[in-house]
């Protein structure tokens, strides 16, 4: 049975998922049909790592180039944080489900210490809360489309700060919503308003290692 707001094509799935390339949707279990047993399976082969996107496994993009920046951005935010002891910092192996039909690994995530289930550490593999902040470090294979819905899902399900970092550029798109962001550049220093108050970095360290060797 067709339904025409429905996809129905692997083109008009692709599309909404963020207009990404064939090559990173896992075709087996069938697109629409994957559930976070799948994901499971699909992670702990030592494939790329997958989220799980409206009942489909997306592979996540990652270069070398975002890993060290995203690495970076992690020790900074940890710094502050674990001195404060204010909540947790997690890396790109750290996943969260935002929606009961998909589930996101943000390349850096901070949730807070209150919003903690019971103030305790979360045991499960795919904790069911919203990080108070999210670092998108942009990959090649990344689309606007694809960065503008996940944006979507997280102010949706809870988050408070997105940043989305661009390497080729060198500059941070700061949302505390989904659209009208401010740019900063490497002149500026950055903060994690409203999620951390008296945070605040240099832009330029994000991106220093970039030049390790240059003259």
């Amino acid at each position: 049975m067709i339904n025409s707001a429905v996809a129905s094509t692997m083109a008009e799935r692709l599309e909404e998922l963020g207009c990404i390339g064939l090559d990173r949707v896992r075709l087996d279990p069938a697109p629409g049909t994957a559930t976070i047993d799948d994901l499971v399976a699909a992670n702990s082969n030592g494939a790329r790592r997958c989220e799980l996107i409206d009942h489909t496994l997306v592979e996540k993009v990652m270069g070398y180039e975002a890993s060290v920046v995203a690495a970076a951005i992690l020790e900074f935010l940890r710094r502050h944080v674990a001195s404060r002891k204010l909540g947790l910092v997690s890396g790109a192996d750290g996943f969260f489900q935002l929606l009961t039909s998909s589930v996101r690994g943000p390349d850096v995530a901070l949730v807070l210490r209150d919003r903690l289930p019971n103030g305790r550490f979360p045991t499960d593999a795919f904790p069911s809360i919203a990080p108070d902040l999210v670092v998108e470090v942009l990959s090649p294979g990344n689309t606007k489309q694809e960065m503008s819905r996940k944006r979507i899902e997280y102010f949706h399900s809870g988050v408070q700060l997105v940043w989305m970092v661009d390497c080729t550029h060198r500059t941070v798109a700061v949302y505390q919503s989904p659209d009208r962001p401010v740019i900063l550049n490497e002149n500026d220093m950055i903060t994690a308003e409203p999620v951390l108050a008296d945070f605040s970095h240099p832009v330029a360290e994000f991106f220093a290692d970039l030049d390790l060797g240059a003259e």
